[in-house]
């Protein structure tokens, strides 16, 4: 399961470089941004992606274990966007055991306690 999971951030990492490194060959985000929030569509969109950013941000800030980390994160998140989001997860990823993926869900702190008590008691 851990490898189809990574393989699902690899591809929307890949998409997303694709589209935006197409769009920026044909206008720069900054250039198309007045065009883009001048439509009440581009607005809504726009909104919608930043509010999903942030829930997104929210998630990885609580499961950092440093505030370095945490600010890290949060512009990397609100310039590059679903780009970030599938680096974190990725990096999460490969981090943790095969048979633990699910264990990118839980807070980084958790899982050194957890490791640490799992280690005194061996």
């Amino acid at each position: 399961m851990k490898r189809l999971v990574q393989l699902f951030f690899a591809i929307i990492l890949i998409a997303m470089l694709a589209i935006t490194t197409r769009a920026s060959f044909d206008r720069s985000v900054l250039e198309a941004g007045p065009e883009i929030w001048a439509d009440p569509w581009g607005k809504a969109t726009l909104i919608d992606t930043y509010s999903a950013f942030l829930v997104c941000f929210l998630w990885m800030a609580w499961r950092e274990r440093s505030w370095a980390m945490r600010l890290l994160w949060l512009p990397l998140v609100l310039g590059l966007g679903s780009i970030a989001i599938a680096i974190y997860f990725l990096i999460a990823l490969a981090q943790v055991g095969d048979g633990r993926w699910t264990d990118i869900f839980r807070r980084k702190a958790d899982l050194d306690a957890e490791r640490n008590a799992t280690a005194e008691t061996a």
